[in-house]
C-alpha cells in the first residue's frame, strides 16, 4: 500500500517533499546544543524559521547569526545554502556520482524539473558543470576574502579568516544573505574591494546556471568560436538582468541622493546605489540600514525583490524572463501585433501564458502575505514595511527594515511559507498542486469575451 501511494506522487511533489525534508533536517541540526554558542537558547519556531531561510537561500533571520550559532551551526547553515542554492536533486546526484553510481531515468527527470529544464538531454553533464563552477568560484573567492580579512585585522588568526571568508563566499554566491559580522556588511561600506567581489558573486549566482554554462562553453570552444550562438534564454535574461541592475542603481541614487546618501561622497553614493540594486535581486546583504531609507526606495526595492533573479539560478521571485516577456507582450499589443519577437526569434504563446500566470500568482501570494501579517500584528507596523518584508521573503532576498525579529509566530509562519514557495519557484509550486489525472480531449466552441 505504501509503495502504491508513493508511486502516485508526481515528480514535482517528490521535489517539494525533498525540500521540506531537508528543511526539517537542518532545523533539527540547528537545535542541537553543539550548534549554539554557550548560554544561547533558540526556540523551535526561530530554529525552523532560520532553517527555511537557509534552505530557501533567503537570509531573513529572527535571531543574530553571529551571536547565536557556533562554528558547527555555521557549517550546518552553509550546507543548507548549498542544498537550497544548487538544488536538492543536484546535490543528491552529485554525491551519488561520487559513489560511482549511475543516474537513472527517474533521477534525471527529477533533476530536469528541479533545474527548470525542458529536456533530459545533457542534464547530468549540466549538473557536473554547475557544481564544478560553484566549488571553483566559492573556493577562490573564499581564499581571497580570507586573506583580506586577515591582513586588514577583521579576523583573529588565519584559521578564523578562512572560516569567515568561506562563509561569506558561500553566502554571497548562493545569494543566501547570511553573515557572521553581526550587522551584515555595514562595517564594509567603505571597503570597495570586498563589495565588488561580493557583487560579482551575487550576480553570478543570480543570473542563471544556463548563462554560466553557455559562457564557459563559449570561452572554452577552440574550433570556430565565431559560430557559437547563445540561446534566446541567455540573451533575454542577461539583457533584462542588466537593465534592472542599472535601473535599480539609478533609482536608489534618485530617491536617496538627498536623503540617506546626502552626506556621502561620489564613490560612496555609487557603491551604495549599485550594491543596493545588486543585493535586492535576491542576496539580502546590506551596506547600510534600510530602515532609514525613504518609502520611495522601499517601494523600488520591493519591486526588485518581487522580480528576483533569473530562472535556474540561486534566487527566487517571479524571475527576470517572466517580466521581460510580459513587457514585450504589452509592447507587441500596443504596436498592433500578435507575435512576440525578440533577438530574431518568436516567443511561444504557451510561454507567454505561463509568464502572466506566474506573475499573477506571485502578486496574489504577496498581497495575501501582507494581509495576513497586518491582521496578525494588529497593525503594529506600517504597510510599506510589511510590503518590504513580504517581498523580501517571496523573492528569497533577505533585506529587512528590522521588523522580522519582532513578528509574532503566525507572521513568521507566513514568511516561512513565502520563502519556501519563492525557493521552489512558481512552476514547481503550481505543478505540484496538479491532480495528475488525465484531461479529457474535449474542445468547446470559442466565443469572444469583453475585456479591458
Amino acid at each position: 500500500m505504501r509503495r502504491k501511494s508513493m508511486a502516485r506522487l508526481s515528480a514535482a511533489r517528490w521535489i517539494v517533499i525533498s525540500y521540506f525534508a531537508a528543511t526539517l533536517l537542518i532545523t533539527v541540526l540547528l537545535m542541537l546544543p553543539i550548534s549554539h554558542k554557550q548560554g544561547v537558547h533558540l526556540s523551535w519556531i526561530d530554529g525552523f524559521f532560520t532553517a527555511v531561510s537557509a534552505v530557501s537561500v533567503t537570509g531573513l533571520t529572527t535571531v543574530s547569526t553571529a551571536d547565536t550559532f557556533s562554528r558547527f551551526g555555521a557549517v550546518i547553515l552553509m550546507i543548507g545554502f548549498q542544498l537550497g542554492g544548487l538544488g536538492i536533486m543536484a546535490m543528491g546526484s552529485f554525491y551519488w556520482l561520487l559513489l560511482g553510481q549511475s543516474i537513472g531515468l527517474w533521477q534525471r527527470k527529477l533533476l530536469m524539473i528541479d533545474q527548470n529544464r525542458y529536456n533530459l538531454s545533457g542534464i547530468v553533464y549540466l549538473i557536473r558543470l554547475i557544481i564544478g563552477i560553484t566549488l571553483l568560484l566559492e573556493g577562490i573567492s573564499g581564499i581571497i576574502f580570507a586573506f583580506y580579512f586577515y591582513y586588514n585585522g577583521q579576523a583573529q588568526g588565519l584559521g578564523s579568516a578562512l572560516y569567515y571568508g568561506l562563509f561569506h563566499s558561500v553566502s554571497a554566491y548562493t545569494n543566501a544573505g547570511f553573515d557572521l559580522f553581526g550587522n551584515s556588511m555595514i562595517d564594509y561600506s567603505h571597503h570597495y574591494a570586498v563589495q565588488t567581489l561580493t557583487m560579482l558573486l551575487i550576480i553570478m549566482g543570480g543570473i542563471g546556471f544556463p548563462v554560466l554554462v553557455e559562457l564557459v562553453s563559449y570561452l572554452t570552444q577552440v574550433k570556430q568560436p565565431n559560430r557559437f550562438r547563445f540561446s534566446l534564454y541567455t540573451k533575454v535574461t542577461t539583457f533584462t538582468f542588466g537593465i534592472l541592475l542599472v535601473g535599480g542603481a539609478l533609482g536608489m541614487w534618485i530617491t536617496e541622493g538627498s536623503h540617506a546618501f546626502a552626506n556621502k561622497n561620489g564613490s560612496e553614493v555609487f557603491f551604495n546605489s549599485l550594491f543596493s540594486s545588486v543585493t535586492a535581486r535576491s542576496a539580502g546583504l546590506a551596506t547600510f540600514n534600510y530602515a532609514e531609507v525613504t518609502d520611495a526606495s522601499k517601494l523600488l526595492l520591493s519591486l526588485l525583490m518581487f522580480i528576483g533573479a533569473s530562472p535556474s539560478s540561486m534566487g527566487g521571485g517571479v524571475r527576470t524572463t517572466t517580466i521581460a516577456v510580459i513587457v514585450l507582450s504589452v509592447l507587441t499589443f500596443a504596436r498592433g501585433r500578435t507575435e512576440i519577437r525578440v533577438f530574431k526569434r518568436s516567443v511561444r504563446q504557451e510561454d507567454v501564458m505561463k509568464c502572466y500566470i506566474f506573475c499573477a500568482t506571485g502578486a496574489a501570494l504577496v498581497l495575501s502575505g501582507i494581509f495576513a501579517i497586518l491582521i496578525a500584528e494588529g497593525h503594529r507596523f506600517d504597510l510599506i514595511s510589511v510590503l518590504f518584508e513580504v517581498s523580501s521573503a517571496f523573492g528569497t532576498c533577505g533585506l529587512s527594515t528590522g521588523i522580522t525579529s519582532e513578528l509574532s509566530a503566525p507572521s513568521k509562519i507566513t514568511l516561512v511559507l513565502l520563502m519556501f514557495i519563492g525557493r521552489i519557484g512558481m512552476m514547481l509550486f503550481l505543478t505540484s498542486m496538479m491532480s495528475g489525472r488525465p484531461q479529457a480531449d474535449l474542445r468547446y466552441p470559442e466565443e469572444k469575451l469583453i475585456v479591458g
